[in-house]
């Protein structure tokens, strides 16, 4: 058995106010917007212009 831990597949969503479960570059989740942050595991998910909104994991850090 591996040793190794499971990382969070690309393309989990977590909502504003949960704790990141992996650091890596996350996108705001919506079609039109592209804004992307480095969010570290363990940190909290941030709002984005002042309201609470999906953020999705695009790419390990």
């Amino acid at each position: 058995m591996s040793a190794t831990a499971t990382k969070t597949p690309i393309g989990t969503r977590m909502f504003t106010g949960s704790t990141c479960p992996e650091s890596g570059i996350w996108k705001v989740d919506d079609p039109v917007d592209t804004t992307t942050a480095p969010i570290a595991k363990g940190n909290t998910f941030p709002p984005y212009k002042g309201k609470a909104v999906w953020w999705k994991l695009i790419q390990y850090a």
